[in-house]
């Protein structure tokens, strides 16, 4: 394979399109579990209204919604979100739930406030992740939180292209993303143990918590 044609798949693996064709098959593309740092920091907060950005086929939104929440899940991937409504249906929580169709690295709150803000292992390419946890910033409601997780860079993925693991990140590096207005509560390499493809790994999820002042 060409360098060039390496680069081309990894620019389309950033891309709507692409995720579009993940999310066409028939096969679950995700677990459908909740990720544990949600359910670590979410468990400790009253529910209010949630926003989960990249939230795929929803596993997220759904347990927000079944702990009490009113949850806005927002992806740039059509099939993703149809796929997610589905699973919510399913779930029985599809009145709790409402879906948008944006792209993170795009991403304008408007006048669209929620009591938390989330995201997980949403990594667009060239530390592209700093800009959008500005954009995320802007959604959270006065005395709201941000959460934001992502892939710490590892040595375990190294089937990864370069370029893959150069969007990985340390909660450290998205603190400048911050607005003045926010406090930070946790700047963590949380450690995870992950199974894939039968093997399993010890990992660490970059965990940023911040609440903004209200």
């Amino acid at each position: 394979m060409s360098e060039h044609h390496h680069h081309d798949e990894d620019a389309e693996m950033f891309e709507p399109a692409s995720w579009d064709e993940r999310y066409s098959g028939e096969e679950q593309v995700w677990s459908g579990r909740p990720n544990a740092q949600l359910v670590t920091e979410a468990s400790r907060l009253a529910p209010g209204t949630a926003l989960d950005v990249g939230c795929g086929e929803g596993g997220d939104v759904i347990w927000l919604a079944r702990q009490g929440w009113r949850v806005t899940g927002a992806d740039f991937s059509a099939a993703g979100l149809a796929r997610a409504a589905r699973h919510a249906a399913e779930a029985g929580v599809a009145d709790r739930v409402d879906w948008w169709q944006v792209d993170a690295r795009r991403f304008a709150a408007g006048e669209r406030r929620y009591d938390l803000v989330t995201t997980h292992f949403l990594h667009p390419p060239d530390g592209g992740m700093v800009d959008v946890v500005g954009r995320l910033a802007a959604a959270v409601a006065p005395g709201g939180h941000l959460l934001v997780v992502g892939h710490a860079p590892s040595a375990v993925f190294t089937q990864l292209s370069a370029s893959k693991r150069r969007a990985m990140f340390e909660a450290a590096d998205l603190v400048p993303g911050l607005p003045a207005d926010f406090d930070v509560l946790a700047v963590e390499q949380r450690p995870r143990r992950m199974t894939r493809e039968g093997e399993t790994y010890d990992v660490h999820d970059s965990t940023l918590l911040a609440r903004r002042a209200g």
